[in-house]
């Protein structure tokens, strides 16, 4: 590097740098990787200029500030000060995140519980109102079959004894079979529902791997239904208040 950089001059060399930073070719990273190349590219790349550039592209709020204290400081390390801080503020919005996506999976977790147990209470219902309308559609069966030999006499007592019941069999068994239908759409209701949970539970677990691993990455947050309704509320008090004041 140093036998074949050594035929060109400074002015040349600084102003490839320059145009590579402008062009955004040129990042801080690839900077500092060309200073550790040669000592002639070491002094080069730790020039004001240079570091100028890259302040303002990649700070520009704070870059018309930073003219008055490149008198104290060099402007690489300016632009170092403002690296650190921008990472922190970055990292601390990063944190804030993965705990909310954490609480999200915390609640899709206790939404999975619940629907699994009123899935299971549903099934048991349905179990129930399978066995009790099996049974009655047996005696009504077997009523039928004693209506066709015995006596007359035992008919009429049979139909009394029918008659005292509360309920009787044929309306028990229609309220049974509806009941029945009922059971069977709510499960299908439970199931689906327990998919779509499940789903966005693996989802908000996938996109948890991805912050952790990419702590420095930006995300945007989706906002679910009660997010924006806390928003609306808290907006809706900022409004009394000032109508108060």
């Amino acid at each position: 590097m140093s036998i074949s950089n050594s035929f060109l001059p400074d002015e040349l060399w600084r102003r490839i740098l320059e145009i590579g930073i402008k062009t955004s070719g040129f990042r801080y990273k690839d900077l500092c990787s060309i200073s550790i190349s040669c000592r002639r590219l070491h002094r080069l790349s730790n020039e004001n200029s240079l570091w100028s550039h890259l302040l303002s592209s990649d700070f520009p709020s704070s870059s018309s500030s930073s003219s008055s204290s490149t008198t104290k400081s060099s402007t690489k390390i300016l632009y170092r000060e403002r690296f650190e801080r921008d990472r922190e503020k970055k990292l601390a919005v990063n944190r804030r995140i993965v705990l909310r996506k954490e609480s999200q999976i915390v609640e899709h977790s206790r939404k999975i519980r619940e629907i699994e147990t009123r899935l299971a209470d549903e099934n048991h219902k349905l179990k129930t109102t399978v066995s009790e309308l099996s049974h009655l559609r047996l005696l009504r069966q077997a009523s039928v079959a004693l209506n066709v030999w015995q006596p007359e006499v035992i008919r009429g007592r049979q139909k009394e004894i029918v008659g005292q019941c509360v309920v009787p069999v044929e309306s028990r068994i229609h309220a049974l079979e509806m009941e029945l239908r009922l059971c069977k759409q709510q499960i299908l209701g439970f199931e689906k529902a327990h998919k779509d949970e499940k789903q966005r539970l693996d989802t908000a677990k996938e996109e948890l791997v991805s912050m952790k691993y990419h702590p420095l990455q930006d995300y945007t947050m989706e906002m679910n239904g009660g997010d924006k309704e806390c928003n609306i509320k808290r907006k809706k008090l900022k409004r009394c208040h000032k109508g108060d004041g």
